[in-house]
């Protein structure tokens, strides 16, 4: 083998300058030597293979890997939303969870009293803010607004809302002749949006305690409210006599026994329209 066989490139590839400058020194270094090219082809290759070994690396030792047992997921904290959804389903539960009545030889009877339609929460909070801050919660130990839950299909889904029973209307809970307390009295009749009490307008009539108790048992679900009876049929003609439609006349078109309503078909602009009313906001013509 020559010495410029020692330097050849693989496929034919060019050979570099230095590659030539080494070529020309081994082959100088040879003939200073006397050595023949076998001989220094042999010297060469054993310098090689111990070079390999010296330069030789120790296979890296396996990698152990510890799978520790996944730590168990952390519950989600609490948003704001969600701590909200919680207090309202609470609320919801306790709507009509009445306070205690004081033991105080005092007669309470419960009352009606009119509000500003759309106020009604409003109007439930302040008197019972109010009734705190001067001193009078065991006067009025208890203001219920009554509702109801309703389910409607609306797109083949049903949606559960809430109603009130008595829209305009708050139930309160006071001594026998409220208006012979002037404090309370002026509590009541100067909260914002109160309007009045049920009755004469110097006297309140009391409501029976036994209907109260029903009306909160049925709300909630401890007994079973009773049918509306039906008086209508449908495509008889009514008259709407409370309501957005108050005064217009219709058809019915459908009656639903179980939510108390019926869809009656009515002429706006010349077009039949379709509403729905509860029973007692219509009349027979």
């Amino acid at each position: 083998m020559s010495d410029e066989g020692l330097f050849e490139q693989p496929n034919d590839a060019p050979i570099s300058d230095a590659a030539k400058e080494a070529a020309a020194f081994f082959k100088t270094s040879d003939e200073e030597d006397g050595e023949s090219p076998e001989e220094k082809a042999a010297e060469s290759a054993v310098e090689v293979a111990a070079a390999k070994e010296a330069l030789a690396v120790e296979p890296a030792p396996e990698e152990t890997y510890i799978i520790a047992d996944p730590e168990p997921e952390a519950e989600p904290e609490k948003t704001a939303s969600s701590e909200s959804d919680e207090d309202d389903d609470e609320a919801r539960e306790d709507r009509f969870a009445l306070n205690p009545v004081p033991d105080d030889g005092i007669t309470r009877r419960w009352y009606a009293i009119h509000a500003h339609s759309g106020q009604e929460p409003t109007v439930q909070r302040t008197l019972i803010q109010m009734a705190e801050q001067e001193g009078l919660s065991e006067l009025m130990p208890n203001v219920l607004l009554p509702m109801e839950e309703v389910a409607e299909y609306k797109s083949g889904e049903k949606k559960v809302s809430q109603r009130k029973c008595f829209p305009g209307y708050l139930l309160v809970q006071l001594p026998e002749h409220p208006e012979r307390n002037p404090d309370l009295w002026h509590l009541i009749k100067e909260t914002t949006g109160v309007t009045g009490f049920i009755g004469s307008r110097n006297e309140p009539v009391p409501l029976e305690d036994e209907e109260v108790m029903s009306l909160i048992e049925e709300i909630r679900g401890e007994r079973e409210r009773p049918r509306t009876k039906i008086n209508f049929e449908v495509d008889e003609r009514i008259k709407i006599i409370d309501g957005a439609f108050a005064n217009f006349f219709g058809n019915i078109n459908e009656i639903n026994e179980e939510r108390g309503r019926m869809k009656v078909m009515i002429e706006i602009f010349e077009r039949q329209t379709s509403v729905e009313i509860e029973f007692w906001q219509a009349e027979k013509i």
